[in-house]
């Protein structure tokens, strides 16, 4: 019998390639199984199996319980501390007692029961071992074939028996699929379930762009191109950031190939979408000038602490820069981590007017100067207060026109005003408690809510009377931030609007079907 055992698994290790130990486990747990069937009573079974012999010893199992247990239910497999402290006085709540039992034969019943088990026990080590090899290769590209489409979810055969899901929402839109086709995907998220491993491919990604291009260009393999970033409208449009480590080599160039057969591999493979190749550059401005190809940037202003940039272009090309729904520009976005607003070169021009003369007037009004002295400050790059005050003394030295006694004067009352400020925003704030819903309101912040209770703006109400130049005197507070937090704060008149609507249509309804009825009551008497 023991023979037996050893031969039953060392044969299905073999057969299944997994570990023995689990084929013990599987074998111990069927006759633990046979031994509680054959005892006729619910009482909780240990076998264990020499792993060298194949002998095995039974032991019946008493968990130990707490007397304050309340019910105590299972006598058949568990029992009270106080009744064995005297016999066992070293085991606590939680602890096993055990007593040998006789041990059933390895006979037919034992074998049924211990097959059913070691199934099931393969099974999930042969999950596990899918689920372990596949989580490593996360990130990496699968391909297949498909095996069914089931609720637009394509279910792909990656070999070994082993399937793949392309969910709906990650095949690329209107992307013709048949059973049988050969297809790729990005191997995003390994999930183990009941019904078996799911392994989930993407073909929608970005990662799944920069895979294809790892492929078709072997510069990249080699390391002497980097791809530093993708940027995707799946079907319809995707740019990609590329970089040498050689100076020698064309980065652009080796993406798109001879005659652009590199990147046209890539695009039939993203059902036509058209690839932009952009070059990388380290200056950001610059990259952003390069992403919005084919647009041509006339000029770009950086505005690092609300990590946006404004870019200006020919009235003509305006609509190239912004590109179909806004696509170019989103794209342009996404690739290089910037929150773009492209403009044309008239309005540029305007917005800089208006931004330079707010800026001329605050520190007029903030230092007490006249204009000639406030434009001295602006075009020697002078704009706030803080750099005023702070920016190192020989800075402003260094102007020509300002002596020692004029610097020292400015720099003091800059930060005479900048403590002014600061003690008075901390006395409102301190004040001030804002309303639940406007603390809780799309856009906002903990800090931004107590600025506006600071100025009698309490509730989501009270900012939707608000005007956008009202908010503007909020420091860093912009027009495009400002009109959306007051759209936001006016969203539930616009819903109580329509409603009313709908209740005057409903009502018009029911006064226009009386008139009728009275109508042909009429008739009738008539």
């Amino acid at each position: 019998m023991s023979k037996e055992i050893l031969l039953v698994v060392d044969a299905v290790s073999h057969e299944r390639g997994i570990d023995k130990d689990i084929i013990f486990e599987a074998l111990e747990s069927a006759l633990a199984s046979a031994t509680k069937k054959k005892s006729g009573k619910e009482i909780d079974v240990r076998v264990a199996i020499d792993r060298e012999t194949g002998d095995y010893e039974t032991f019946r199992r008493w968990q130990v319980l707490d007397d304050e247990v309340d019910p105590f239910e299972y006598y058949d497999k568990q029992v009270l501390l106080s009744r064995i402290t005297e016999k066992h006085p070293n085991l606590v709540p939680g602890d096993f007692i055990e007593e040998p039992i006789d041990s059933v034969e390895f006979g037919r019943i034992a074998a049924q029961t211990a097959k059913q088990v070691i199934v099931q026990k393969v099974r999930e080590a042969e999950r596990k071992k899918v689920v372990d090899e596949y989580q490593q290769r996360v990130g990496e590209m699968l391909s297949g074939t498909v095996k069914r489409i089931e609720r637009g979810n394509v279910i792909v055969d990656i070999g070994q028996g082993i399937d793949a899901i392309i969910k709906r929402e990650d095949m690329i839109p209107r992307e013709p699929v048949r059973n049988g086709d050969r297809i790729r995907g990005y191997l995003y998220e390994v999930k183990s379930q009941a019904r078996g491993p799911q392994l989930s491919l993407s073909r929608i990604s970005s990662e799944y762009l920069v895979e294809l291009f790892k492929i078709e260009v072997p510069e990249i393999g080699e390391g002497l191109i980097e791809i530093h970033n993708a940027a995707r409208d799946p079907g319809l449009r995707a740019k990609i950031a590329v970089e040498a480590h050689d100076e020698r080599i064309d980065p652009v160039g080796a993406c798109v190939g001879m005659r652009g057969s590199r990147v046209q591999v890539v695009s039939n493979e993203l059902a036509g979408e058209r690839v932009d190749i952009i070059l990388w550059d380290e200056n950001n401005a610059q990259f952003v000038i390069n992403a919005m190809s084919p647009a041509e940037v006339k000029s770009i202003v950086v505005d690092e602490e609300r990590n946006a940039m404004d870019i200006a272009v020919d009235e003509s090309q305006l609509s190239q820069a912004i590109g179909r729904n806004g696509q170019n520009i989103k794209l342009a976005s996404q690739l290089t981590g910037w929150d773009l607003n492209v403009m044309t070169v008239e309005e540029a021009e305007n917005k800089d007017e208006e931004e330079a003369q707010k800026a001329l007037t605050q520190l007029m009004d903030d230092l007490g100067v006249d204009e000639d002295l406030a434009i001295l400050l602006l075009n020697e790059g002078f704009t706030s207060l803080e750099e005023v005050a702070y920016v190192p003394l020989q800075e402003m030295l260094d102007i020509e026109e300002l002596d020692e006694e004029t610097v020292m004067a400015l720099r003091e009352r800059a930060k005479d005003v900048l403590l002014t400020k600061a003690i008075s925003d901390e006395e409102q704030l301190g004040d001030a408690e804002p309303a639940t819903d406007l603390l809780e309101m799309d856009g906002m912040n903990e800090q931004l809510a107590h600025q506006l209770a600071s100025r009698n703006i309490i509730s989501m109400e009270d900012l939707a009377e608000q005007s956008v130049d009202d908010l503007l005197e909020i420091q860093d507070m912009d027009e495009k931030q400002a009109a959306e937090l007051i759209m936001t704060a006016r969203a539930p008149w616009f819903a109580e609007e329509e409603l009313a609507d709908n209740e005057v249509a409903k009502s018009d309804v029911v006064k226009d079907t009386v008139i009728d009825e009275q109508t042909v009551a009429s008739e009738d008497k008539k």
